[in-house]
């Protein structure tokens, strides 16, 4: 059973930076992918940025490309999200998940690909 717990969301002023992280516990099969998604109001959920931690191969949505980066400690299983240049767009709740699927470069993560998810964290940006 997988477990994810996000942290490190908050309000911040447009241009501003934010760094959520995700904390993973429970059984982390190596094939697991993990990604970034998020939700604002009246939306549907949206794949922001996917990670392969086995080969380190990266994806993200066009929205976000050249301002936020994916990366995951290792040795403490912890998935980050670094959230630079942030507009009022990226308003929403952030979620993070795991699953057996692939990440393929330029194709952001699809949610329906991922089976273990976080409770959400939210990020505002005014």
């Amino acid at each position: 059973h997988v477990q994810l717990v996000e942290s490190g969301g908050g309000s911040v002023q447009a241009g501003g930076s934010l760094r959520p992280s995700c904390a993973a516990s429970g059984y982390i099969s190596r094939s697991y992918c993990m990604g970034w998604f998020r939700e604002a109001p009246g939306k549907e959920r949206e794949g922001v940025a996917g990670l392969d931690p086995y080969d380190g191969v990266t994806a993200y949505a066009d929205s976000v490309k050249g301002r936020f980066t994916i990366s995951k400690d290792g040795d403490k299983n912890i998935l980050y999200l670094q959230m630079n240049s942030l507009k009022p767009e990226d308003t929403a709740t952030y979620y993070c998940a795991a699953g057996h699927t692939a990440v393929v470069a330029g194709f952001p993560p699809n949610p329906g690909d991922y089976a273990y998810w976080g409770q959400g964290t939210q990020v505002t940006v005014s």
